[in-house]
């Protein structure tokens, strides 16, 4: 099969593809005459409200008439949600968590990617180095948005080195393209002490305020070290000091931003919060958790949530008497950044059951070091060494987090059962909103 052909996985049930009659097994080519080379093309040209899809079935080619709302979704799931191969990441930048990976790991966690395709469909962050002039003409043309960018600096130069590349400083230039196709865009820096702080940020946050509010989002994010950079660039820690200078700058381009556009524009991940032991921002800072995948917020959001649950169980007098008599034993593990702000909401569910008695565990990343403090890179061996021993309870929750999207699966390939043996205890994964963390609490 060429790439121009695209074998359907699955149809949704009642969408319009469904109610044509196509079925799991068959063979997308062509809609409206147009060939379709991957997920681009296939999400513009399906997004038409009168359709016709050239198909193939058992070998024998078919033609397929469907009208449907504009936008409305055709319904029709992939082998490849991409519909084309994934592009590998060809830069080699200093701060790559990936090259900080141990050996041994499952292969799936060693590929960089680095492909504008899973920008516009999982929010992934690119470079723009790997984007062809063909990808930013189509990106354009068919309006694709938001593309999430990873800028890490605007100095070329400083750019050039960071990520190991002698293009990735003329690859900013491909900005101006979206700009000028009024595409939205959301860009993130990984801070490197000594590298692209200081007054390198200050130039990068300057210089990115010139594309708001098309650029509605930047977030910057400490780099993660592992103990494994043996032989890579070397970098250091950020300290108390370091996050106190981070946050005074960005809340004051804050402030410029907001009197200028009515948006925060660039954002601290919680981990500067707390490294700086300074309270988070409130819920209108983060101008609708843009970038809540890049830890910008997710701890407020949390807060939030919970607050707003357990209000409404407070006020529900049936159920706070029956949880005044209850008696049990639970217990959470969690990374050591969340592990203050689980720690007190657990207590706050504890004082309305006496005779209930929530433990909650701050487990070290003994496997990737303890610089590595979120909850979703702990290790089902890290669990069950800090916790074998300990009394448990009749259920330990985990945050969903810890395994691999749509899985049991723990980073070092352990699976739950794994660790329900190992600890004698059984697990309860946890979703990752406040009100979920609640209800399993109680």
């Amino acid at each position: 099969m060429n790439n121009m052909e695209h074998t359907i996985q699955s149809v949704v049930r009642r969408s319009p593809a469904g109610r044509a009659g196509i079925r799991s097994g068959d063979v997308l080519r062509r809609i409206n005459g147009q060939n379709i080379v991957d997920v681009f093309d296939y999400e513009y040209y399906a997004s038409e409200d009168h359709l016709t899809l050239e198909l193939v079935r058992d070998e024998e080619s078919f033609s397929v008439t469907i009208d449907k709302d504009p936008d409305e979704d055709l319904g029709l799931i992939f082998d490849n949600g991409l519909m084309d191969e994934y592009r590998s990441c060809h830069n080699k930048c200093i701060f790559c968590f990936i090259d900080q990976m141990p050996k041994g790991m499952r292969e799936t966690l060693y590929f960089k990617d680095d492909d504008s395709r899973l920008s516009f469909l999982q929010g992934n962050y690119i470079t723009l180095t790997n984007l062809s002039e063909a990808d930013v003409e189509r990106i354009c043309r068919y309006h694709l948005s938001p593309i999430n960018i990873s800028f890490h600096t605007t100095n070329p130069e400083l750019r050039c080195r960071m990520l190991n590349n002698r293009f990735a400083g003329d690859a900013l230039s491909k900005v101006e393209r979206f700009v000028e196709a009024n595409i939205t865009m959301n860009g993130q820096i990984v801070l490197c002490k000594g590298v692209n702080d200081g007054a390198e940020l200050e130039r990068s946050i300057g210089d990115l305020t010139r594309y708001a509010p098309l650029l509605q989002s930047v977030s910057v994010v400490p780099v993660g070290l592992t103990r494994f950079r043996e032989g890579l660039y070397p970098l250091e820690p950020f300290e108390k000091e370091d996050a106190v200078a981070v946050l005074e700058m960005i809340h004051r381009w804050q402030k410029i931003c907001y009197e200028k556009w009515g948006i925060h524009f660039v954002h601290a991940s919680d981990e500067w919060y707390l490294l700086a032991d300074q309270e988070m921002p409130e819920e209108e800072r983060y101008d609708g958790y843009l970038q809540l995948e890049n830890g910008v917020g997710m701890i407020r959001l949390l807060t939030n949530e919970f607050d707003e649950a357990f209000e409404r169980l407070v006020q529900d007098k049936r159920r706070m008497k029956k949880l005044a008599g209850r008696k049990g034993h639970i217990s959470m593990a969690t990374g050591l950044l969340a592990y203050p702000t689980i720690r007190k909401l657990a207590d706050r569910v504890a004082a309305l059951s006496p005779e209930t008695t929530i433990d909650v565990y701050g487990i070290r990343n003994h496997f990737f070091g303890e610089k590595i403090t979120v909850a979703g890179l702990l290790t089902a061996q890290d669990l069950i060494a800090q916790l074998s021993g300990k009394e448990l309870g009749d259920r330990l929750l985990l945050p969903q987090c810890v395994l691999r999207s749509g899985e049991d699966v723990f980073l070092d390939d352990l699976r739950v059962a794994d660790v329900e043996n190992a600890l004698h205890v059984k697990l309860d994964i946890v979703k990752s909103s406040g009100q979920d963390l609640l209800a399993s609490l109680l």
